[in-house]
């Protein structure tokens, strides 16, 4: 006969071994980068696989080691006091820029004001600096944050750091927390709404700084510094008229004011800020689609493919930050058809060929966005057919490093 006293016994032993178990399995699901717009968990997993040698994630962190060692050897930092141009408030830490597509009006003797020539940029735009090094901020904070994560070598998180640093808080260098001189129109206006645009990537920048929390060069004081810099750009965004007229948009300028809203609030803690938005961002897809899932705004315009993906990229980075506020986005539909699931549907015969793409498209078509839906396709809607036509359509976009880490 059994004694009851042994199987107790076992019995405690038993719950105690599996409390302890669920705790370590509880410890590793937290156990990943708190970031917004990159999953932490997809990270973490990479790290995983690295560290077990899986020879593709090895080969992309390689690829991304020699980019980041090339940063740090170049030593090249940005800011909005590099432009030649002073803006009109005559001070060069505010951020300037003229509309990429506005033309000189050759009727005129000088030229103005400006005439628009939709897809096709005027070079002219790039003789001011801030738009082009405000993007190399973003792209290197990030390649070099995530070579920190991967290696946890100091100089990666140091050189980041300096970066950000340099194009947000440091005093003789940083740029002011608005966008009052965006992509403005000679003989029109100093800005516009539609220069916000400008900075829809700069969630790149907070997850980077997210990515070195607490590292020599990156403290407590500093990561809240650049919190209340993007607090305040924030404001700005809802508050000002330039960033009231852009959250009137009705096509992918609108999708990105979404997308930069949230992305900010819930990187500055205005949780019920990144709420509204995405309530607010529900009714953009429903105003932007058809029920069979085209966007007619997009297609409406000279480089239609292109800004098809492009918002609809919008789209499922949206979806993935709201995922931080515990709503799902993936399959919201507000009426019969208008949901991100069918708007990726729709441009998929054009990727198998099977459909020819008959709308104006005075560009090369090119995937890099597109690749990037599929990924995230393939796992929010347990499709692996998404991930196996991007590797069909675009191999080396595919196989790069960013896209290898972070999806």
């Amino acid at each position: 006969m059994v004694n009851p006293k042994i199987v107790i016994s076992f019995l405690f032993i038993f719950s105690c071994v599996c409390s302890l178990q669920a705790q370590k399995n509880s410890e590793k699901d937290t156990n990943f980068p708190k970031t917004f717009a990159i999953d932490g968990q997809v990270l973490r997993k990479n790290l995983e696989l690295i560290t077990a040698n899986d020879p593709d994630k090895v080969n992309a962190l390689n690829s991304l080691i020699k980019r980041a060692d090339k940063l740090v050897l170049e030593a090249k930092t940005f800011s909005v006091m590099d432009k030649k141009q002073v803006p009109p408030s005559g001070d060069k830490h505010d951020y300037m820029s003229t509309g990429p597509y506005w033309w000189p009006d050759p009727s005129k003797p000088d030229g103005l004001p400006y005439i628009k020539k939709d897809g096709q940029r005027n070079p002219t735009y790039y003789d001011i600096s801030d738009s082009q090094e405000i993007d190399k901020v973003e792209d290197s904070a990030l390649i070099l944050a995530l070579a920190y994560y991967f290696t946890k070598e100091n100089k990666y998180a140091d050189f980041t750091a300096k970066l950000l640093k340099t194009w947000f808080l440091d005093a003789e260098t940083k740029q002011n927390p608005h966008l009052n001189f965006g992509q403005g129109i000679p003989g029109l206006n100093f800005g516009r709404g539609t220069g916000i645009i400008e900075t829809r990537d700069l969630f790149r920048v907070g997850d980077a700084a997210i990515l070195i929390q607490n590292t020599p060069n990156w403290n407590t004081k500093d990561h809240e510094e650049l919190k209340k810099w993007f607090s305040e750009y924030l404001t700005w965004m809802l508050e000002s008229p330039i960033g009231k007229d852009e959250a009137d948009s009705n096509n992918n300028h609108g999708t990105f004011y979404s997308e930069q809203v949230i992305a900010f609030a819930l990187f500055t803690n205005r949780l019920d800020v990144a709420a509204s938005e995405i309530e607010v961002f529900k009714n953009r897809m429903e105003s932007q689609l058809k029920p069979d899932g085209s966007q007619p705004f997009e297609l409406a315009r000279t480089k239609s493919w292109n800004y098809v993906n492009m918002n609809l990229y919008g789209y499922f980075l949206v979806a993935k930050l709201a995922e931080n506020s515990n709503v799902s986005l993936w399959n919201q539909q507000i009426s019969e058809g208008k949901n991100m699931k069918n708007a990726l549907d729709w441009i998929v015969p054009y990727l198998k060929n099977e459909k020819k793409w008959e709308y104006e498209q005075i560009q090369k078509i090119g995937y890099g966005e597109t690749i990037k839906i599929l990924k995230l396709a393939a796992k929010k809607y347990s499709n692996p057919e998404y991930e196996n036509l991007a590797k069909t359509i675009d191999i080396k976009t595919y196989n790069s490093e960013i896209i290898q880490l972070t999806y």
